[in-house]
């Protein structure tokens, strides 16, 4: 312990140095919002999946691995998943958009391709979906340090909240692909060498499965449906239902996409992160199902990872799994940020507070949005409860919100704001009534956020229909302009 915290301290120095002194060459919007379109494979690679592996991939699914067993891989692999639709379908299609129309951020495309109002309500709900998943990484970091040092929650929310906000406000995506590549060199070094040092403590997997399935007086033996890969308990591949739309129109990831030299650079990239997380989804149940090996009366099943770093492995190899857990977590969390600060300054004070805004404005403005953004993340994060359920949410609202304004917009040519506006209304309500009188679990396997995305397709393709209907009788009357 008296090893550990000085190490993250210094750690957390050297990314926000390496930050601040690549931030020295952000002076416009352009580099800050999307690098100045210039990633090429290997950095929007590592800034992609730096996003990717975060709280929720990490601590969050170990922590669904200790209590549901190996159907938790469902819960990165869904994501891995979307990231493929993504690589090879919507994200050469929305850099060329972004390149051609000079766009920015998701906000830009939605005005451009339907309306303002279209723009603004969904910029409101990202919002606010928005800072529940930034508390989520923050109660993350929080959890880690509380294990690693005694440290209160509050104050592993700040300095968590003080690391991501100084090195991403310093230059934006530039900054943080750059941080983010350090990130990851660590992230997967200290997994690679912390999951089989822990796995050989444990007795290797037999000695693990023997273990689990002893159980002991305070976690007794979990049964058949622990081993099944497809469902057990709230994991399994209803995951694709809430991870798999978000992880193909997440406003963090496109407008990174959008900072691509090109449509092969996005291809290469994205795809790349895609296959690795197909790989690492087995590490965090892998984690979990060792921890409940050694650990069966965790008060929290996401103190699983945490712990198993803690007291499992040797001090050097404890220290470096928790400095790759660290990356994950802050990684992840400045990619929230980011959709968050550029949505703020370009979405909200550029198109509406100050129209006539030089560009030195609006990229102090977008590095003051980081700060009050990292602010009001580590309030929400002290009073969350749950990693996976603040995750859960965010996740809910961007697939029910983006899902069909995105994908139409794209690849239907006459869908209209109207339609996208009964889209997303339609699928909120469904969602948040479910969620409400229900539950996260559903009804009779429809989760809310499937449901939700079901409702927005369905309403979307009803009003499609009618309008286009409509059209059609105009124009034969000749009344159509």
């Amino acid at each position: 312990m008296t090893y550990h915290l000085p190490l993250l301290l210094g750690y957390s120095a050297l990314l926000i140095a390496v930050g601040a002194f690549v931030g020295r060459r952000v002076t416009s919007t352009e580099g800050f919002f999307v690098a100045s379109r210039g990633l090429g494979p290997g950095l929007l690679f590592a800034t992609l999946l730096a996003a990717n592996v975060g709280a929720g991939s990490t601590v969050g699914a170990a922590g669904l691995g200790y209590r549901d067993g190996v159907a938790a891989w469902w819960w990165v692999g869904a994501a891995a998943i979307g990231s493929l639709v993504q690589a090879f379908w919507v994200g050469p299609w929305m850099r060329r958009e972004a390149a051609a129309r000079g766009l920015k951020t998701v906000g830009d495309y939605l005005e451009q391709r339907y309306s303002t109002s279209v723009r603004v309500i969904v910029a409101l709900l990202l919002w606010f979906g928005t800072l529940a998943i930034l508390a989520g990484q923050l109660i993350a970091m929080s959890t880690l340090l509380t294990v690693v040092a005694g440290l209160p929650k509050w104050a592993g929310c700040v300095l968590g909240g003080v690391v991501m906000t100084a090195y991403f406000a310093a230059g934006g995506l530039l900054s943080s692909a750059w941080v983010n590549l350090l990130q990851l060199t660590v992230l997967l070094a200290g997994f690679a060498v912390a999951v089989p040092v822990a796995l050989g403590t444990a007795g290797g997997w037999a000695g693990v499965v023997a273990l689990v399935e002893a159980g002991s007086a305070t976690a007794p033996p979990p049964g058949d449906g622990f081993w099944n890969f497809w469902q057990n308990g709230a994991s399994g591949w209803k995951y694709l239902a809430l991870l798999g739309p978000a992880f193909i129109i997440s406003p963090g990831l496109l407008q990174k996409i959008f900072g691509a030299r090109d449509d092969r650079a996005v291809r290469w990239g994205t795809g790349a992160n895609a296959v690795v997380l197909l790989g690492f989804a087995c590490v965090p149940p892998l984690v979990g199902i060792i921890a409940r090996a050694l650990h069966p009366g965790l008060a929290s099943h996401e103190l699983a990872l945490p712990t198993l770093l803690m007291y499992d492995v040797p001090v050097v190899v404890g220290a470096l799994g928790l400095a790759a857990l660290f990356s994950a977590e802050v990684s992840t969390a400045d990619a929230i940020l980011f959709m968050l600060a550029t949505s703020l300054s370009q979405d909200l004070y550029r198109r509406f507070v100050r129209p006539a805004a030089t560009d030195a404005q609006v990229l102090r403005v977008a590095r003051g949005a980081a700060v009050a953004g990292g602010v009001l993340g580590v309030l929400l994060a002290l009073v969350a409860q749950t990693i996976i359920g603040t995750l859960s949410f965010f996740y809910s609202v961007l697939g029910v919100c983006l899902f069909v304004p995105v994908l139409a917009g794209l690849f239907v040519r006459r869908f209209r704001a109207t339609e996208a506006l009964a889209a997303i209304g339609g699928g909120l309500l469904v969602m948040l009534s479910l969620q409400l009188t229900v539950g996260a679990g559903g009804l009779r396997g429809i989760t809310p956020a499937l449901a939700g995305v079901l409702t927005s397709v369905a309403v979307a393709t009803v009003a499609h229909i009618v309008l286009r209907d409509g059209v059609g009788r105009d124009q034969a009357e000749g009344t159509y302009t």
